[in-house]
This record gives C-alpha cells, structure tokens and sequence, in this order.
C-alpha cells in the first residue's frame, strides 16, 4: 500500500475509520482540534456519526453509551479536556467498556499553554478519576506508530472490554509524516452478543450495563474480577522499545516525541566515542519493568527524559530497584528538551559530576 503524507492529528481519524471506529463524540480544544474536524468530514462517508457535545463532560457519557451498545467508538481532547472526562472514564472503565480515548497533551497545570507536553503522565498511568480500575496507555512516538497504535488499540479494548488511552502531545498532533495503513496481528476478540445492550429482540433478558454496587461484597468481588483482568494486561501488552542496554555504560528512558529527540542526542555521543543505550516504553500502562533488568550492570546511570518535571521518574525508580542510580532532564511549560541538553547530562553522568 502506497505511503500518504499526513499530519498526525488528521492519520488518527483515517486509522480509527480503518479500524472500524464509527461514532466520535468530542469538542473541540487546541491542540488536537484537527481530528474532530477530519472526523465532522469523514464519517459520515462510511455511514458513521460525528456529534460535537456540548462539552467533554458530555462527550465521555455518548462514548459510554455507544460502547454499551457495541459499537467501536472514540473521544478525544487535550490535557484539560481529558480531566474533565475522567469521572466517565472511571464509570467506563468500572461497567468493563471497550473504546478509544486520544489525548493530545498540552503544557499546565490548569490552562496552561497550547505547546506540546508530557504533564499527563500521572493522570494517564495512575488514574485520573475515582476507584481501582486502570487504563491501558499507549505512547507513540511518530505518525506511523500513532496510527498503528489506534488500530491496534481498538482490538486491545475489544479483547479485555477495558478503555485504551493514546497518550500523544501537540507535536505528534501537528507533525506531517508518510504513513500507511497496516493490519495489525490478528486477535481471537470475544463476541459483544453476550453483554451489550441492543435490544432484546423478545429473545433475551436485558442486559445491564452499569458501575455501581451497593453490597460492599459485590463491589469487592467486582473489583478483584477487574484486578485478575488487569494482570492478564499486564502479563499480555507490555510494548518496549531497547537499544544497547546491556553493553551501556549510561542508559537513557524516555517515551513519546521526546524519544525521538533523545535518539539523536545518542547518535552524537555514539560517534564520540560513548556506549548509551535507550529504553523506549511504549505501554505506558503496563509499564515495561522488567526491560530495565537487562541493563549492563556497571551502568552509572539512568537518565530520564521528559517534557514534564518527572512524571515517569517514579516508574523508573521503581523498575530499577536501587541497583543504579536516577537521574532527570526535563522541559516543562511547552519547552522542548534539546540533543545539546541531553548530551550534556549524559557526559555529566558518565564522568562522575552528578
């Protein structure tokens, strides 16, 4: 299939109508307001629906209605967007929903800014609304792999009825790339007919669809049922990308756009003479732990990079065990971290100054 160039906002509404996504409920917020446009357009082409709610909070309770009744549905916003829809995606997640969420991060807290960010990292990985439930968070880091990561996510939330996030930024949302659209591995989904709530045709029993248990041992025997699905994500999903961990004598974890920068940063201190090798989580949720075991055990350090003030730091911290030392680099505001900033830290690291 021949390659099209497109920005990356507009390859996440073509991948989702690839993937079978015919219902999107959004509104619109810089920097991902592109994609509810392209969708307004597309959609309707294929038989599907685009609804501009009246507000996020909206939006996330029409997901949470056409995913009940089966269909392959999508939202997405930017960072403040996505805090207002966390109590529905808590509701979502708790009544065994499948469907897409996209967020497009932009500086804060608050506000903030319209310039790319990393700040929703602890909102994405930890939880953003009330209870024990967890999102599965995919980080991409170029157009290509944002498009095969919406495909590929429709099926993850088929296969385990769970909501996944796209965890982006204003940069992958604006950057034109080549992409095509690829079919990914093949999945054994489970059948909907058993559980979504499309009539009783005078067949069935009405199905419920629903999150709230008021006998605390039903609440709790749900929960555990939840916690069993979520190591099943844990042990199943984990997505990692490595480079030359076990022969680095510093060692470099980032994720998402700033990944990229950071890979050219080790292009320069490869050709100076230096071993740096990268860890690259591509599930953000389940994190990739186990990867950080693999690193050269006379490593001097990791170095985290993010556009944040060190959100995935505690990931870090907790995979690596104490068996190195931690350390950061990070832009926040809607500032980028540079090659030169981070060649820098690490020459810092590998000489002893930190």
């Amino acid at each position: 299939m021949a390659k099209v160039l497109m920005k990356g906002n507009e390859a996440v509404g073509a991948a989702a109508i690839e993937a079978g996504c015919r219902y999107f409920f959004g509104y619109p917020i810089t920097p991902q307001s592109e994609l509810p446009e392209y969708m307004a357009r597309e959609l309707p082409k294929v038989g599907g629906v685009f609804l501009q709610a009246e507000s996020e909070i909206a939006a996330i309770n029409m997901v949470y209605g056409a995913a009940g009744a089966g269909a392959r549905v999508m939202t997405s916003s930017s960072s403040p967007g996505i805090s207002l829809k966390q109590e529905g995606i808590s509701y979502i997640a708790g009544a065994e929903l499948p469907c897409l969420i996209v967020n497009m991060m932009r500086g804060g807290p608050g506000l903030g800014s319209i310039q790319p960010s990393q700040t929703d990292y602890f909102q994405a990985t930890r939880g953003g609304g009330n209870g024990d439930y967890r999102v599965v968070v995919l980080a991409p880091s170029n157009v290509q792999e944002l498009v095969d990561l919406i495909i590929e996510g429709f099926d993850i939330a088929d296969q385990y009825r769970n909501p996944v996030m796209i965890l982006g930024d204003g940069m992958i949302g604006q950057m034109m790339e080549p992409v095509e659209f690829k079919k990914p591995k093949q999945r054994e989904l489970p059948p909907k007919d058993d559980w979504i709530t499309n009539g009783t045709k005078g067949k069935r029993k009405p199905h419920i669809i629903n999150s709230l248990y008021l006998a605390p041992e039903e609440l709790e025997a749900h929960n555990i049922k939840l916690q069993e699905k979520y190591r099943k994500i844990r042990e199943n999903e984990v997505k990692v990308e490595s480079y030359n961990i076990e022969d680095a004598d510093v060692v470099i974890a980032a994720y998402g756009t700033t990944a990229r920068i950071v890979k050219t940063a080790i292009s320069q201190l490869e050709r100076e003479g230096y071993k740096v090798g990268l860890i690259r989580p591509i599930t953000l949720w389940p994190y990739p732990y186990d990867e950080f075991k693999k690193i050269n055990p006379q490593c001097k350090g990791i170095l985290t990079v993010e556009m944040n003030t060190g959100q995935m730091l505690d990931d870090v911290k907790i995979a690596v065990e104490g068996r190195f030392p931690v350390y950061f680099h990070g832009r926040t505001g809607g500032m980028v971290p540079t090659p030169n900033e981070i060649i820098e830290k690490v020459k810092r690291i590998h000489g002893g100054e930190m």
